[in-house]
């Protein structure tokens, strides 16, 4: 799992300690901050700049879901898995609302609080290669987007050239441009480019799929 540093957020100072326990088993987890309140959390969130929230849905002052909204529109980057010890269908989905990344019931094992985790940093993962990709691409020119995206067709050179009513060696040209900027190694691992940039361009708000959240 990629190394990974969390915030924990809970009033219940055992139960806080008990999951910390349980994170420091785990070689690639860093526990940098522990909060009371969903208003500590905020000021926490700010002062480390953590890859991920585990967040008490229900604490005293400020809230879990409010903490969570806001922390979401101040930093969007940033990933909260909420706690709960709820499991129906309604709070997973207040908490993903408020734009949670997950929901974990308190009473989860360590092999439970291990999955979510490395989905959560897969999704991480996915989440920083779709923005280094939009950045890569932004330096193409439009004639260069074209041939990308002709290339990851399967059209040969000559038949892109057609396409474009250009010649065969320009063709190769903006193709080497390509291949340099989007840093491919292969044309097999351009197309993969391709693909994943026309899935996650343009960027859109996302409402989190069920699918993140985690049951037992």
């Amino acid at each position: 799992m990629t190394s990974m540093r969390v915030v924990l957020a809970d009033d219940h100072t055992l139960f806080r300690a008990g999951l910390r326990a349980l994170l420091e088993k785990l070689p690639d987890v860093q526990v940098v901050a522990e909060a009371r309140d969903g208003r500590e959390a905020v000021h926490l969130v700010e002062t480390h700049h953590p890859d991920l929230v585990l967040m008490d849905i229900a604490m005293p002052g400020l809230n879990g879901l409010e903490a969570t909204r806001r922390l979401v529109q101040a930093c969007p980057a940033i990933r909260v898995l909420i706690l709960s010890m709820h499991k129906s269908e309604e709070h997973v989905w207040q908490a993903l609302w408020a734009g949670a990344a997950g929901y974990l019931l308190k009473d989860a094992d360590l092999a439970e609080l291990t999955l979510a985790l490395e989905q959560d940093a897969r999704t991480r993962d996915s989440q920083r290669l779709e923005a280094e990709l939009l950045q890569r691409i932004a330096t193409l020119t439009q004639r260069e987007r074209d041939v990308m995206g002709l290339v990851s067709t399967g059209l040969l050179n000559k038949e892109i050239a057609y396409a474009l009513g250009t010649s065969e060696k320009t063709v190769k040209a903006h193709r080497a441009h390509v291949m340099q900027k989007m840093r491919a190694t292969s044309v097999a691992e351009l197309v993969r480019m391709a693909a994943l940039v026309e899935r996650c361009e343009p960027q859109t708000a996302r409402l989190w799929s069920l699918s993140y959240a985690i049951y037992r």
